[in-house]
C-alpha cells in the first residue's frame, strides 16, 4: 500500500481586525503568497485550487515574499526569525535561517539583486535590521523611528534606498548600502500602514490608517502630493502599483479597494466589496493583469477592472480550524464545517468552492450528515439546522437540543437522524423529536448501521455503548470496554464491521453483530489521542487521524499491514476523514485546509 498527495484545497489567509495582510506575489507572476498560522500558502493566481504549503515554522508565520529572482521565498514569524527557501524543489529546502529581530516581523523586503533584505516589526530592541541574505550580516541599521515598523520597501533601482513605515505615524527613509538614516516624513497623522516603491523606482507610495495616501518622489523622497483628498473613508491597509507603474490599487476598511491616476492622483475607479464588517479589504495585490484583495473574512476577490460592480471570482473556504466533513451522497462534494461555523462546498475534482448562505450556528459545528438533496448540521448553539445542498442556504428549520451535541448520524431507511449530545441521546423524524433517551455518561460520537445498531462513544467512561433502534425508540445492547475515552466509532458500509478509537491511541476493530474482536492484530500505531475513523466505500479499508498530525491506512483483510502518512496536516491535528472513492481520502485539520490524498492497495 502507498499514498501520494492528490491535491490541497488551501486555507484562506488568517486575518485580523486592524491589522493589515501582507500578500506577495511571484516575480515570475504565476503564483502569490500568504500566511496562516504555521503555514505558509503558496497558490497559483490563475487557478486558486491549485496550492502548496510550506509549514517548516515553528511558530505562525506573518509574511513571506519571492525573492526579485523568484527562487527563494522569505519568511518571517513571530518569534522575529526568518527562513529563506527554496521554490523549485518540492521539499523546499532551507537556505538559511537567521533571527534578526526579538519579536514578531510585519514585513519583509529584498534587494532588487537578491543579495540583501530588510525586515521589520515589533523588536525588543530594535524594529527593523538590515543584512545579506547569504550570510546574515548586517549592513546597516533601521533606526529613527519610535514605535513598531508596520512595513518597509526597498528602492527596485540603483542608487538604493530603503523606506519603512511605523505606528509612530512616520516614514524613514535610509541611503546605502551600509544604510544609514536619512531623514522622516510626517505627512499621515494615524498609524502609517503600507510604503511601496513603484517597478521603476521613480516614486513611492505610503498609505494610513488616517484613511489618507501620498506619493514621495523615489531618489530625493521629496512629497509629491496626496492621491484623492482624502484616498479613503476609513483606514488604508495596502496599496499596489500596476507594473507599468502608471496606477495604483489601494484597499481600505472603507470596504473599497479604489483605482487611482498616479499622473492625475485621481480616482479611476471604485470597487465596492460588500457593507459588512466582514468586508473590510485588509490587503492588496497587483500582479500581471490579476488585482486582488482580502476581506477581513478571508475571502480573496479578483477585482475586474471593466466592471467595478463585482469581482471576477471570489475564493472562499476557511481559515479557523475545520471540524466536521462530510460528502454529498453522489460523492461530488466535499462539504466542510469550522470552528467558526461557516460551511464551505467544494467541487471534489476541480476543488471551486461556496459558501453556504443563511443563518447558520454561528459557532463551532460538531456533526454533519447528507440525506436525500438535505445537509443536516448540528453545533454548540444546541440546535439541529438544515441545508438545502441545491439551493446552497440554510432552510429555516431549526431543532432546539437538551444540550451540546457531539455527534450524529442517520437511517436513511427511515430518514431518522440520531444526535447525541453531553447528557442526552435525540431521535429525531421530519423535523421533530420522536424519543430522548438521558445517559449517564458523555457522549463523544454516534455511529448508526443499515440494520438499526446505534453505537455511541463514550468520552468519560471509556465505553462504546450499543443501542438497537425499534422504531423511534433507542433500546440499549452491550457495552464494549476501551482503555481511553472512545472518541470516534463508524460502521463499515457492508454492515459486518464497528470500528471504534480512542484517547488511548488505539483503533479497534469489532465484526457486527456479536460484537467480538475482528483482528489479533493490535491497530495501535498512532502516538497520541486518535480523532477520527473512516471506510472506503468497499469496506476494506480503514483511515485514522490523530492529534499526533499522522494519518494511518488499516487494511481488514490484511491486519498486519498499514501505511502511516506522517505530518499530514502541517504540524496541527486531523479533526476529520471521508473517502470520496477507495482510492481517495479526503482529510480536514487543524491547519484549516483540506487535503486529497490518492491511496493505493497493497
Amino acid at each position: 500500500m502507498s499514498f501520494a498527495s492528490k491535491s490541497i484545497y488551501a486555507t484562506l489567509p488568517r486575518t485580523q481586525r486592524g491589522q493589515p495582510l501582507v500578500l506577495g506575489g511571484d516575480p515570475k507572476g504565476k503564483n502569490f503568497l500568504y500566511t496562516n498560522g504555521n503555514s505558509v500558502i503558496i497558490r497559483n493566481i490563475q487557478n486558486p485550487a491549485i496550492a502548496d504549503v510550506y509549514t517548516e515554522h515553528s511558530c505562525p508565520v506573518n509574511v513571506a515574499k519571492y525573492s526579485p529572482s523568484g527562487f527563494y521565498i522569505a519568511s518571517g514569524d513571530q518569534s522575529g526569525k526568518v527562513r529563506i527557501w527554496d521554490t523549485v524543489n518540492k521539499e523546499h529546502i532551507l537556505k538559511n535561517e537567521f533571527h534578526p529581530i526579538g519579536g514578531p516581523i510585519k514585513d519583509i523586503a529584498w534587494s532588487p539583486d537578491n543579495q540583501r533584505m530588510v525586515v521589520v516589526g515589533e523588536g525588543r530592541e530594535r524594529f527593523g535590521h538590515v543584512f545579506m541574505s547569504e550570510t546574515g550580516t548586517s549592513v546597516g541599521e533601521i533606526s529613527g523611528q519610535s514605535k513598531p515598523i508596520n512595513s518597509c520597501d526597498f528602492k527596485p533601482t540603483r542608487p538604493f534606498r530603503i523606506i519603512t513605515g511605523s505606528e509612530d505615524n512616520t516614514i524613514a527613509v535610509f541611503e546605502g548600502p551600509p544604510f544609514k538614516f536619512k531623514m522622516t516624513k510626517q505627512e499621515h497623522s494615524r498609524f502609517v500602514q503600507a510604503v511601496r516603491y513603484s517597478p521603476t523606482g521613480n516614486l513611492f507610495a505610503s498609505a494610513g490608517f488616517d484613511g489618507k495616501v501620498f506619493l514621495y518622489d523615489g531618489t530625493s523622497s521629496d512629497l509629491v502630493g496626496e492621491v484623492g483628498s482624502p484616498a479613503h473613508s476609513g483606514g488604508v491597509y495596502g496599496v499596489s502599483w500596476s507594473p507599468d507603474g502608471k496606477q495604483l490599487l489601494t484597499a481600505s476598511g472603507d470596504k473599497t479597494a479604489k483605482l487611482w491616476d498616479v499622473e492625475t492622483r485621481q480616482v479611476v475607479s471604485e470597487f465596492v466589496l460588500g457593507s459588512t464588517v466582514e468586508d473590510q479589504q485588509v490587503s492588496c495585490l497587483w500582479q500581471n493583469e490579476y488585482l486582488l484583495t482580502v476581506s477581513l473574512s478571508g475571502f480573496i476577490n479578483y477585482l475586474d477592472i471593466n466592471d467595478p460592480t463585482k469581482p471576477l471570482r471570489v475564493v472562499k473556504g476557511h481559515n479557523k480550524p475545520i471540524t466536521v466533513l462530510e460528502l454529498s451522497e453522489d460523492r461530488g462534494t466535499i462539504f466542510t464545517g469550522s470552528h467558526d461555523g461557516n460551511v464551505t462546498r467544494w467541487n471534489a475534482e476541480t476543488g471551486e468552492n461556496d459558501r453556504v448562505e443563511g443563518v447558520g450556528h454561528g459557532n463551532q459545528i460538531n456533526g454533519m450528515r447528507v440525506h436525500g438533496g438535505t445537509l443536516y448540521t448540528c453545533g454548540i448553539d444546541d440546535s439541529l439546522k438544515q441545508i438545502d445542498i441545491e439551493g446552497n442556504t440554510y432552510k429555516g428549520q431549526d431543532l432546539k437540543l437538551g444540550s451540546q451535541p457531539r455527534g450524529m448520524d442517520i437511517l436513511k431507511e427511515q430518514n431518522v437522524v440520531v444526535t447525541a449530545s453531553v447528557n442526552e441521546i435525540t431521535v429525531s423524524q421530519d423535523n421533530r423529536k420522536a424519543s430522548t433517551l438521558k445517559v449517564s455518561y458523555e457522549p463523544s460520537s454516534v455511529s448508526v448501521s443499515p440494520r438499526g445498531h446505534v453505537a455511541v462513544g463514550g468520552a468519560m467512561d471509556n465505553k462504546v455503548h450499543l443501542y438497537e433502534l425499534k422504531g423511534t425508540e433507542l433500546v440499549p445492547l452491550q457495552e464494549l470496554d476501551h482503555l481511553g475515552a472512545v472518541t470516534d466509532v463508524a460502521y463499515s458500509p457492508d454492515d459486518k464491521y464497528l470500528v471504534a478509537c480512542d484517547a488511548h491511541r488505539k483503533v479497534v476493530l469489532y465484526s457486527v453483530p456479536e460484537y467480538k474482536l475482528a483482528t489479533n492484530q493490535e491497530w495501535g500505531f498512532h502516538n497520541a489521542r486518535v480523532n477520527s475513523v473512516a471506510w472506503s466505500p468497499d469496506s476494506l479499508l480503514v483511515a485514522s487521524g490523530s492529534l499526533d498530525t499522522s494519518i494511518i491506512i488499516w487494511s481488514v483483510e490484511k491486519p498486519a499491514k498499514h501505511i502511516i502518512i506522517k505530518n499530514a496536516h502541517a504540524q496541527s491535528q486531523v479533526t476529520r476523514l471521508a473517502w470520496l472513492d477507495d482510492q481517495t481520502l479526503v482529510s480536514v485539520g487543524q491547519d484549516c485546509n483540506t487535503k486529497l490524498w490518492t491511496i493505493t492497495k497493497f
